[in-house]
């Protein structure tokens, strides 16, 4: 994750990227097969941003599904598959404009 030269550091002494890429490292303790992402580049830098969703991407590549909530649209457009939520109803963006009720 690249944070070697920051092993011992405290948590209130790295960056929000960093604090995020520990967190990545603690996701992945468990070897998960299923990866739930919340805003996984929300508050940070372009740079590092890139960097969180190149990882996730890499865990994809591995076999894990990545299920990935956010406001992004950079983040939005790397994925294999999106969904929106409108007015109370999920689209389906890449599959054409089904529509399914959400209560």
């Amino acid at each position: 994750m690249g944070l070697a030269d920051r092993l011992d550091h405290k948590p209130s002494e790295l960056s929000v990227g960093q604090q995020q890429r520990v967190a990545l490292a603690r996701m992945l303790a468990n070897d998960p097969a299923v990866i739930l992402a919340d805003e996984p580049t929300g508050n940070l830098d372009p740079e590092t941003s890139e960097q969180v969703i190149r990882f996730l991407e890499d865990f994809h590549q591995e076999g894990r599904t990545i299920v990935m909530v956010t406001h992004d649209p950079r983040a939005a457009r790397r994925a294999k598959r999106t969904l929106k939520l409108v007015a109370g109803a999920v689209r389906s963006e890449p599959f054409g404009p089904q529509s399914l009720h959400v209560a």
